[in-house]
């Protein structure tokens, strides 16, 4: 019987969850994610291409969507606190709007900005969006991003939470998407870090630091 370790938590109580799109996908019964074993992960030239391909356009609908994440994000944001927009895609869209409120930002992104003097620096909050489904050791990265908050400060991640109809869910057709979160998963992320969820919308969860952490 073949063993996958989980992608998030790394336990071993996995089971066959799903098999389409030419691929498996297992599920943790210890944090709940649903997982792609790296047999089924896309070399990082093709999964840049299908980056390549995706249209980036910072229009009204595409706005109203990052506001998903921003708007509940902003009640715990100081005027001119500084950020940084994590899997920030080559159009850096999300700094934009964050700028455009009075924000400072930096950005990070392993194809298209891969400046990593942002993890010598500390931030009043994280922004990850549509980042953490492509991530294929998510908690290594959370933990390294966890560091870099102050005391206090927030993390903002956005993806697309798993439904009950998995076999006719289009977000999993994509094959650069290989972790599947539900609210049980990032309760399983927030006491892992010692965080507090201070927010838990569609798709959206706010993580907080606590204020005698450094």
């Amino acid at each position: 019987m073949v063993i996958a370790h989980c992608l998030l938590c790394r336990s071993t109580r996995t089971k066959h969850f799903w098999h389409s799109e030419d691929r498996d996908y297992y599920r943790c019964e210890a944090c709940d994610l649903v997982f792609v074993p790296k047999a089924f992960w896309l070399s990082n030239e093709d999964e840049k291409k299908r980056y390549d391909a995706h249209r980036y356009l910072l229009d009204e609908g595409y706005r109203s969507f990052l506001d998903r994440l921003l708007l509940p994000m902003e009640a715990y944001l100081k005027s001119g606190a500084v950020g940084l927009d994590f899997g920030s895609g080559p159009t850096d869209a999300l700094g934009s709007m964050m700028r455009e409120r009075g924000y400072e930002m930096d950005r990070y992104d392993l194809f298209y900005h891969d400046d990593r003097s942002v993890f010598d620096k500390r931030y009043d909050f994280i922004t990850m969006s549509e980042v953490l489904e492509h991530l294929h050791d998510p908690m290594k990265e959370l933990i390294r991003l966890w560091k870099l908050l102050k005391s206090g400060g927030v993390m903002g991640i956005m993806t697309a939470f798993r439904v009950d109809d998995f076999e006719h869910w289009y977000y999993k057709r994509d094959l650069t998407h290989i972790a599947f979160y539900t609210p049980q998963s990032f309760e399983s992320i927030a006491k892992r870090i010692a965080a507090k969820i201070v927010y838990m919308g569609k798709d959206v969860v706010i993580l907080q630091k606590g204020g005698d952490e450094q």
